[in-house]
């Protein structure tokens, strides 16, 4: 890769594709660790060293030669920070490495001057760094510890990293066993804060609810309330619910049966575009948490390590339980009445997401609503006014797999940034 980066045309686009292409891949079959070994072989400490490059007569390399060199090394890490930006800075080896390579060239300066942009970059590297270690501030950290809130190991992933009291994070409080709420918080935030939202979310008297840490084994702990509750479930590796106070202060869960009665009276009360703008916001921040390594390694990768695609599991994860839950909450409506304004609801709210440019949850909303269980309601279907019937059909055709999902490619073409595309369909 080196012999080939001339250093006249280090901007070259077909050098920056090759490089890029190389970077996005590496872990596939190497490790950061490696990488940095096999670039501290390549940088010249002396001059003589004929690994590679021309020599002259005397079997020294020139000046030249060496400087283009170490040029060449030290553009690959550039460009290497560059794309990964503070992700690598979570890597020992990498910031080992770092420091090793801005002494070599702090030293390399004085006999070659012309590494003193480059000089210049890794002061830069170096002084965000240390700037970040100070701040306990990085998106990737923050990318990370929202990864652990939505664990595809069913949320009793320990955390491995420090945090930072003041980020902010989703944690799910459960109400039953199979039923949570999203609430999105600071990891310093009291029990007591967090249990005044799930009140107000579950339309509940605050007084009469508690929060309480339930471990793996069932081991059952009540939170106080200035508890910082996001310390106490991850020292425990525990899940949170909320329970009722009864008269005598003993802790009674909310019965799957009791959850279940409200379900489609909450939904039927909310605005169809705040309810697509709460889907695109949060789907937004998965999407958003995914860096490209992650669909590199998703695709080309045998080993199959999820800790490497960890945010991009999270976000197909997603659009199942959409799928899942739009067929949910319809089959679970035992009114015929109001099965049929749930079915229009989610029509609306898939044309929504259509309209704010969320394809991941308007494909899940659809393939719920052609689920076989909700798709042979006849009854409801019949009962549904004819222009929603022709707005499900329109939005139907854009999931049309004919011509490699053409419809959909097509529309997705024509909508302005920022997008979110429907992953599973952009894997394949």
């Amino acid at each position: 890769l080196l012999s080939i980066m001339y250093c006249w045309a280090f901007l070259s686009s077909s050098a920056e594709t090759l490089l890029d292409d190389f970077l996005l891949t590496y872990t596939v079959f190497m490790t950061t660790d490696d990488l940095c070994q096999a670039l501290l072989r390549q940088y010249p400490f002396i001059k003589g060293c004929i690994n590679w490059g021309h020599t002259n007569h005397q079997g020294k390399e020139d000046d030249s030669d060496v400087s283009c060199r170490k040029r060449k090394v030290l553009h690959l890490v550039s460009q290497w920070t560059s794309l990964y930006k503070d992700w690598l800075h979570e890597d020992e080896h990498l910031k080992q490495f770092l420091k090793t390579i801005y002494r070599n060239v702090l030293d390399d300066v004085y006999e070659y001057p012309i590494l003193e942009k480059e000089l210049k970059e890794f002061q830069k590297i170096l002084g965000m760094h240390r700037r970040h270690t100070v701040d306990e501030y990085s998106p990737h950290r923050k990318n990370k510890t929202f990864s652990h809130q939505f664990s595809l190991k069913e949320n009793w992933l320990q955390h491995r990293g420090t945090m930072n009291e003041t980020e902010e994070i989703f944690c799910r409080v459960y109400i039953t066993e199979h039923s949570y709420v999203s609430v999105k918080v600071q990891v310093s935030t009291s029990a007591q804060e967090i249990l005044k939202i799930v009140a107000e979310k579950i339309q509940y008297p605050e007084e009469e609810l508690a929060l309480v840490t339930v471990t793996f084994s069932g081991e059952k702990h009540e939170l106080q309330p200035n508890d910082l509750a996001i310390s106490k479930s991850y020292e425990s590796s525990s899940r949170m619910f909320v329970y009722r106070k009864d008269l005598t202060d003993s802790l009674n869960p909310f019965a799957e049966n009791e959850e279940l009665q409200q379900r489609s009276v909450r939904i039927l009360g909310i605005n169809t575009w705040d309810l697509a703008l709460e889907l695109t916001n949060f789907d937004w921040s998965l999407f958003n948490a995914i860096h490209e390594q992650e669909l590199i390694y998703f695709t080309f990768s045998r080993q199959g390590s999820a800790e490497n695609t960890e945010n991009l599991s999270l976000l197909l994860q997603r659009c199942n339980e959409v799928q899942l839950w739009v067929a949910t909450e319809i089959l679970l409506c035992s009114q015929l009445c109001k099965r049929v304004q749930l079915v229009k609801k989610f029509i609306k709210i898939a044309a929504h997401c259509k309209a704010q440019r969320n394809l991941n949850s308007f494909f899940a909303i659809v393939m719920g609503l052609n689920t076989a269980s909700v798709s042979r309601l006849s009854q409801t279907w019949e009962k549904i006014p004819g222009k929603f019937k022709k707005l499900f059909t329109e939005l139907e055709s854009l999931t049309d797999p004919s011509l490699n999902h053409k419809a959909y490619r097509d529309a997705f073409k024509k909508m302005k940034s920022p997008k979110i595309p429907f992953m599973p369909l952009l894997l394949k």
